[in-house]
Parts: structure tokens; C-alpha cells; sequence
């Protein structure tokens, strides 16, 4: 088996603040990642970083409870665009600007970048994009996308590690290390990972939920059908279309079981031990 490689990186906070602007990179690298909190915006801006041309994303909460928020774009000067939304979007709360250090960026590296990564998070379906227009994919040759898909992985590695995975795909784990949550119809697959339950995409859920069950689980569970994270089979069952992280396991099992459940209980692995006995109590 292959080891896997440690990395280094830099990050640098301007002001001393750690919950302030971070500017995150690989030293052996050209990219720099700017996370921007939105009450330090005017501050940001003022430095030379947000001055380039560069890839941005802009996150939020959800509106639904749900996936969190995040619309993508590109810019000659970030520092202008962040003002534009500034006064023009008011769900954001959180900027991540990508610029090149050494200025190497052009529009058109940008544009493509953008087009890339709208594919890119569409695909791993960790947040809801709020771009009204797919972006257009820009012509750029053969050897600069080879170029700038070597960007993008740094720029994939530095929002992951900054807390935004947007581009970190799910992948089933090993039989082992799947859990599993049944209770009448319902049955349902998952992992636990760092960012919490992952309930994966074909399981399936209970429609009708208990009388005794909390209302705000009711109402999350009707926001999935709503964004088509689950559609429903029946009048008794529901499947879910995709891969979805709830953030916490109980909440996952109240959504499968369609009522109040402890999730360190109900979700069990292969051997029949539950999430709390391997995860909280040591004995795996």
C-alpha cells in the first residue's frame, strides 16, 4: 500500500485575529488562497492580494437548513467584485479569493477556472450553488488547462484546509467501515467522516413519521425532497438521490427512521457493533 504523502502549508494571518483573514498557501507553490470574513471586507480589500485577478467563492448558510450556500466567480480586480456583492448579496458571509502570486493569472486562466469549478462542485454536491448561469467554458490551449488543473488542485487542498471541502469528493469506504440503519422499510448506508453521517446516495428511507417525532426533523426531511436530496418512492418509503451529510448522526437516523432516534445507536457496523461503541467507547 502506498503511503500517503504529508504537506506543508503556510498560513499567514495578517492582523494577529485567527478567526480574521487567513492567507493560506504552499511555499513550494504560486497560488494563495485569501479567506475573507465578511466583517473584515474593507480591511481585506485594502491589501494587495484581493487587488489581482483571480477565482472566488462566496458561502453562506443555508436557506433551507440544509446545504450550505455558495456562488462562484471570477474577477481582473477582486477586491472590486467583493464590494459589488457586498451591496448586491446579502446571504454571504464569507469570502475565499484565489490569486496567483506571481500575477500569472489572465482573464481567460480565471474564466476557465470558474467554468471548472462550477463542474467541479456541482459534482460533489456539498452546497448549493446560487450562480444563476452556468459559467461559459473558456478557450485557453492544451498545455495551460494542463497548467491550470495543477492550480486547481492546490486551490482544492487550500479551501478543504481552510474549511470549505467544496471539491472533496465522497467515496464509499471499505465494507468494514460502512454503518448501516434499519427500522421497518427503511434501510440506509453511510460513514462517519470528519465532516459528519453521510448517508449515501439509493438508501432508503421511511415516509411516514412517528406522531411523537420532533417537528424541525419533519421540516429538514421535507427541505431534502425539496432540493431533490430525496424523492419519494410510496406513501411508505423515500430513496435518496445522492450523497448527504447530515451533521450530526442522530439527526441522520431521524431523517432515515422518520423519528426521534439516537444516531451513535441506530447506525451499527458489519460486525453489529454500534457507532458509539467503536467511535466513543473504544472498543472497535
Amino acid at each position: 500500500m502506498t503511503q500517503a504523502l504529508g504537506k506543508t502549508i503556510q498560513i499567514f494571518l495578517p492582523d494577529g485575529n485567527p478567526r480574521g483573514v487567513k492567507i493560506a498557501e504552499f511555499t513550494s507553490r504560486t497560488i494563495q488562497a485569501v479567506l475573507v470574513p465578511r466583517a473584515q471586507l474593507e480591511f481585506a480589500c485594502a491589501r494587495d492580494e484581493l487587488k489581482n485577478v483571480g477565482l472566488y467563492f462566496l458561502f453562506g448558510d443555508a436557506a433551507s437548513g440544509n446545504l450550505p450556500r455558495l456562488y462562484i466567480g471570477e474577477a481582473e480586480d477582486c477586491s472590486t467584485r467583493l464590494k459589488q456583492h457586498n451591496k448586491q448579496k446579502d446571504w454571504w458571509n464569507v469570502a475565499l479569493v484565489c490569486i496567483s502570486k506571481t500575477a500569472e493569472f489572465t482573464k481567460a486562466h480565471v474564466k476557465y477556472l470558474e467554468w471548472y469549478a462550477h463542474q467541479q462542485a456541482e459534482s460533489t454536491g456539498r452546497f448549493k450553488l446560487e450562480n444563476g448561469n452556468i459559467p461559459p467554458k473558456a478557450h485557453v490551449s492544451e498545455p495551460v488547462v494542463a497548467d491550470l488543473m495543477d492550480h486547481f488542485e492546490t486551490i482544492r487542498i487550500l479551501s478543504s484546509s481552510v474549511g470549505y471541502p467544496l471539491f472533496d469528493r465522497i467515496h464509499k469506504p471499505k465494507v468494514k467501515d460502512r454503518l448501516t440503519c434499519k427500522g421497518k422499510k427503511a434501510t440506509a448506508t453511510g460513514e462517519y467522516t470528519e465532516d459528519g453521517l453521510i448517508v449515501f446516495e439509493g438508501s432508503i428511507a421511511n415516509n411516514q413519521f412517528a406522531d411523537s417525532s420532533h417537528n424541525y426533523v419533519q421540516v429538514y426531511r421535507d427541505n431534502l425532497i425539496i432540493e431533490g436530496v430525496l424523492e419519494v418512492i410510496d406513501k411508505d418509503t423515500l430513496r435518496f438521490t445522492k450523497n448527504h451529510i447530515f451533521s450530526s448522526p442522530s439527526r441522520a437516523a431521524a431523517v432515515v427512521l422518520a423519528r426521534n432516534a439516537n444516531g451513535w445507536i441506530e447506525w451499527k457496523y458489519p460486525d453489529g457493533k454500534t457507532l458509539d461503541a467503536v467511535k466513543r467507547k473504544g472498543t472497535e
